[in-house]
């Protein structure tokens, strides 16, 4: 999948995009995103409906890029993750995106793309679920 960002896929523009997300849902939906772990059951509100509406992830595929980036972000401010490289971790060949989440010395996690599988395969995919999993 060929993505048009508006920022580079690097660890320093996460933020970016993630507050890309913040201003879409926020113009669109009218709902506020503060990166609290909370937020993210509204970010899964949002996206649900796109997946009520039958939206594929190739016409959102940008869109769902900076959701990730929230996602990923919300881990950084709340669990002490940091923004990698995909390529230059062990997720290099199963993350599928450009960036991930690394936690503690050996954890990492794919924001981005379970985004994109929540938009794809439904609530088993929930993002607080997924926040949950690689924190508790």
């Amino acid at each position: 999948m060929q993505l048009r960002l508006k920022y580079p896929a690097t660890p320093e523009a996460a933020p970016d995009h993630a507050q890309l997300c913040v201003s879409a849902v926020q113009n669109i939906e009218g709902i506020t995103l503060d990166y609290s772990v909370e937020s993210l059951a509204k970010l899964d509100e949002v996206i649900e409906g796109l997946r009520q509406d039958s939206v594929s992830a190739q016409e959102v595929a940008e869109t769902l890029f900076s959701f990730g980036c929230y996602v990923g972000e919300v881990f950084v401010r709340h669990a002490k993750g940091q923004w990698r490289l995909a390529a230059r971790t062990p997720m290099a060949r199963a993350a599928g995106f450009p960036l991930v989440i690394q936690l503690g010395a050996d954890t990492y996690c794919n924001p981005i793309g379970k985004v994109f599988k929540r938009l794809e395969e439904g609530l088993e995919h929930e993002l607080t679920l997924f926040y949950r999993a690689f924190t508790t």
